[in-house]
């Protein structure tokens, strides 16, 4: 059994399974095979016996589609079994139709929306850096790989990314672009005609152009990856779609299909493949792959060992209980503020995370070059900007670049070790959303800052004024949209996401400076689940229901509706809220006050949820207006007598 077999073995398994599955994308995995047999027979650093060994590289399938090309290699290592590739894209399988990190051992990162993999893994290469500094070098320097596509290339967050990763140097960052010329559509000349050597040359990356299906070409530009460099690495390998199919090699028709029936057959033929056994893997092909197995395990017992032996040091145990073994921050030491003095919820945040910084040394993260505005800068003065010359510093200076900064922020989640937050405003959650939403299936511990996170903005306009982005983002499952009322609420919030150890979290705080709750401290602590009563009493007339910078516009309307029965919730957090018992929901909501309503500085559509059909929701169902923001209340019906006036006449319906 030879490299050229074994290929065409796990090419067969491409096709078989695709054929069997009815769907699928057989083309790119064909075109990418021979530099991924390679890579990961000869390259990849991993223990066969171990999925999670902590010095393993990673490898990263930035285009998803190709899943097969994964699930093949990691069958033959013997993570996945021939009846999980039986069972391709079929319910409650190990092997979806793309790569999911929970469904499959070996899949570092969730994939399949193109360019997001690519931005990951600068996340990946952020951590390792970062952790070498911090731990050591010998035994967090590892390298990740990642497979992209034409379409990866195509998809801008990519080049945002790869740009970051440029400028920082991350050596140990190895792109493999699999340039086969076509997409679903047809051929790239279509669409493209981009000198990605140029390109990426002039983004601080190294490049090198290899022939993708000649393996001494191959090994050269892998032989060279291995050597220390200075700068990121781009491998553009020029391949043939289909590579080695009957008569469609080049042809689009393969990228998101089953070759035909007589074009499989043909090609099974060609590749070699018996004709009457499908998924027909040789032993000896096993063997031929597995050659360099017993390398890879000693490489992993000496890690274990040299480990082994730093560990009895007592600050090195320390450093790495603080990044890997502790999940959970139940006494994280508190702000305080002044009574009386209003705050901005944006301040508060940058008041916790400097905090922060001393007590979790693998808090990491940064804004979208609004330091002054996210209120981050406390943070970058305390911890120092991460660059090339500084890896030991924490605060990551995205630039504007908010796709791929969640992107990376997700990346830096799944490594390991780390806990990431960034910063934009919240009207450009939107450029994030996609990875916001790509974290929230991976279930990545990532606290996403958004600020100005309402019409109170004021001058900037409707562009930079959010009306629909919190609703927006609550229709994410598993993603944690937090609005708090004051400094206090904040804190409680921030606690709760840096618990949230499976999900991302939003938090939405304000330009403007907020009164504190005129409540104690164990009563506020309540914000945790939810929602709670800021203003309670038996049998309410009215249930006032406010986030944000609307509860203290609550609560001051209750006051002028005194004569009234008024209960107020602050609902920080409708996710957290509607994870609570029914009993707790009932006791806060009052469900026999069939009077509710809601104010929150936004679209109403969806508080309904609340408030029934019948209430009354307080919002914004518009885009804003440019000019001071208590012009804007006025206009918008947000000053405490127009929100009077209003609940009075609902009364009166």
């Amino acid at each position: 059994m030879n490299d050229l077999q074994t290929v065409n073995t796990l090419k067969g398994l491409v096709i078989d399974a695709v054929h069997k599955a009815k769907s699928g994308h057989p083309g790119g995995a064909m075109s990418s095979m021979d530099y991924a047999y390679l890579l990961f027979t000869e390259y990849l650093k991993f223990d066969p016996s171990n999925t999670k060994w902590l010095g393993r590289d990673r490898f990263i399938l930035s285009a998803g589609h190709e899943s097969m090309l994964a699930y093949s290699l990691l069958h033959y290592i013997g993570w996945l079994e021939m009846d999980d590739l039986k069972l391709f894209r079929q319910m409650k399988s190990r092997t979806p139709g793309h790569p999911e990190n929970f469904m499959t051992p070996g899949i570092e990162c969730t994939t399949g929306p193109l360019g997001q993999g690519a931005a990951m893994s600068v996340g990946f290469a952020i951590a390792s850096r970062h952790q070498e500094a911090a731990l050591d070098q010998n035994l967090f320097r590892h390298k990740t790989y990642v497979l992209l596509g034409d379409g990866c290339m195509q998809e801008d967050i990519t080049l945002g990314a790869a740009s970051l990763a440029g400028h920082l140097k991350l050596d140990q960052l190895v792109w493999y672009y699999d340039q086969n010329h076509v997409q679903i559509a047809g051929t790239i000349d279509r669409v493209a005609s981009d000198d990605y050597k140029k390109v990426f040359e002039g983004m601080q990356w190294e490049v090198l152009e290899v022939n993708a299906h000649d393996h001494a070409a191959l090994r050269k530009v892998l032989d060279h990856a291995q050597t220390k460099r200075n700068r990121p690495l781009l491998i553009i390998g020029d391949s043939k779609m289909a590579n080695g199919a009957f008569s469609m090699e080049g042809s689009n028709e393969t990228h998101g299909s089953p070759l035909p029936a007589e074009e499989r057959l043909k090609t099974r033929a060609k590749l070699g493949l018996p004709a009457d056994q499908d998924f027909h893997v040789p032993p000896e092909s096993y063997k031929h792959f597995r050659r360099n197995f017993d390398k890879r395990r000693a490489e992993a017992d000496a890690w274990q060992k040299d480990f082994d032996l730093k560990s009895k040091d007592a600050a090195f145990k320390a450093k790495f209980a603080a990044f890997y073994e502790t999940s959970s921050y139940p006494d994280l030491p508190q702000v305080t503020w002044p009574i009386g003095k209003p705050v901005a919820t944006r301040n508060a945040f940058g008041d916790i995370i400097e905090l922060w910084a001393d007590h979790i040394p693998n808090f990491i993260g940064g804004s979208a070059d609004l330091d002054g505005s996210n209120m981050t800068e406390q943070f970058v003065e305390k911890v120092g900007d991460f660059q090339a010359d500084s890896p030991l510093n924490r605060n990551l200076a995205f630039g504007v670049r908010e796709f791929p900064m969640s992107a990376i922020s997700n990346g830096l989640a799944l490594h390991g070790g780390m806990i990431p937050f960034d910063a934009t405003f919240l009207a450009f959650a939107d450029y994030s959303r996609a990875a916001l939403r790509l974290g929230a299936i991976q279930r990545c511990r990532v606290i996403h800052e958004f600020s100005h996170d309402s019409f109170f903005l004021g001058e900037d306009g409707p562009t930079h004024q959010p009306v629909e982005q919190v609703m927006s983002l609550r229709l994410i499952p598993n993603f944690y949209v937090m609005r708090p009322a004051d400094a206090h609420e904040t804190q409680v919030m921030m606690d709760v996401a840096i618990n949230l150890t499976e999900s991302p979290s939003a938090i939405c705080l304000t330009r403007q400076k907020l009164p504190l709750l005129h409540l104690d401290l164990k009563t506020i602590s309540q914000a945790r689940f939810g929602a709670y009563a800021v203003l309670d009493c038996d049998a309410p007339e009215v249930v006032i229901l406010a986030t944000g910078s609307e509860v203290s516009l609550a609560l001051t309307a209750a006051q002028a509706l005194s004569k009234l029965k008024i209960k107020v919730v602050s609902m920080p957090c409708w996710e957290l809220f509607l994870e609570q018992p029914k009993s707790y929901q009932d006791a806060v909501l009052s469900p026999k006050c069939l009077k509710r309503v809601s104010i929150e500085a936004g679209t109403t559509t969806g508080w309904q949820k609340f408030t029934g059909m019948n209430g009354l929701n307080i919002g914004l169902d518009h885009f804003g207006d440019s000019g001071p923001a208590e012009d804007l209340a006025r206009e918008y019906g947000f000053t405490p007598d127009q929100v009077v006036a209003s609940i009075k006449k609902y009364l009166e319906e």
